[in-house]
């Protein structure tokens, strides 16, 4: 179907995030972005209990033991967090259980975000002796603001849904039990959309967040979809009263 979905497949340990699963995680994203019979990229964590509590703590010893390991680590991070925010099709993040550290900064990049009344939040890293690097904080406070990112990372506290949702880090809050069909749901409306003008709308999202004014080219893109098939497939249906088919 035109709905890729995305999992964290570890499930003895929660979900927690290996530098393998951080660099296949971002082959897999950026290979999702190029293929144009994507429409929607649902990402959630296997099992029930978590999404994902970030990195594993025991990875530390043998691969972040110090600056130059954490160097290289974060390296391969950071590059598959830059594919998540670069992917060009909208992306859902299902949320169960667990969504923690490593986890919510993934969570943090997709569109939207929709998650269980049981889930857990928050970035505890403070506890370990740890700094959230610029390109991770910058998701955050994205989010959130600065100072409900601050409040985040200061306190390292592990918070529930209706308080993440209250600061802006999830899109929905439903019943556990309602998460899949939630998101799905989501995607499926998202994929039945026009798949040009989703890839436009999250390019001018991205492009209004840098600063420095919008040049006469970009301004101009906001007409180009005039000029497409979509344009035509959904005026024609909207005329007809049926549903279009992109």
């Amino acid at each position: 179907d035109t709905i890729a979905t995305v999992t964290l497949n570890r499930p003895e340990k929660l979900n927690a995030m290996t530098k393998p699963m951080w660099r296949r995680l971002g082959e897999v994203m950026g290979e999702l972005s190029a293929d144009d019979r994507v429409r929607c990229i649902v990402v959630t964590g296997a099992g029930m209990k978590s999404f994902s509590p970030g990195n594993d703590i025991s990875e530390f010893e043998t691969e972040r033991s110090n600056v130059e390991q954490a160097r290289a680590y974060g390296k391969i991070l950071h590059g598959a967090l830059d594919t998540i925010r670069a992917c060009r099709h909208p992306t859902v993040a299902m949320i169960r259980g667990i969504c923690v550290g490593g986890g919510l900064e993934i969570a943090g990049l997709c569109d939207l975000r929709i998650c269980g009344e049981s889930s857990r939040f928050g970035i505890p890293i403070n506890r370990l002796g740890l700094v959230m690097a610029y390109p991770e904080i910058e998701v955050l406070i994205g989010l959130v603001g600065r100072s409900a990112a601050l409040e985040i990372l200061l306190e390292g506290r592990v918070f529930g849904a209706d308080e993440a949702k209250e600061m802006g880090l999830v899109s929905r809050v439903v019943a556990d039990a309602e998460v899949e069909t939630e998101a799905l749901a989501a995607a499926r409306r998202i994929a039945d959309g026009a798949p040009l003008v989703a890839r436009w709308h999250k390019k001018f999202a991205r492009r209004l967040a840098e600063p420095g004014p919008l040049t006469a080219e970009e301004l101009d893109e906001g007409y180009a979809c005039y000029g497409t098939e979509d344009f035509e497939t959904g005026v024609k249906a909207f005329l007809a009263k049926t549903k279009p088919r992109f």
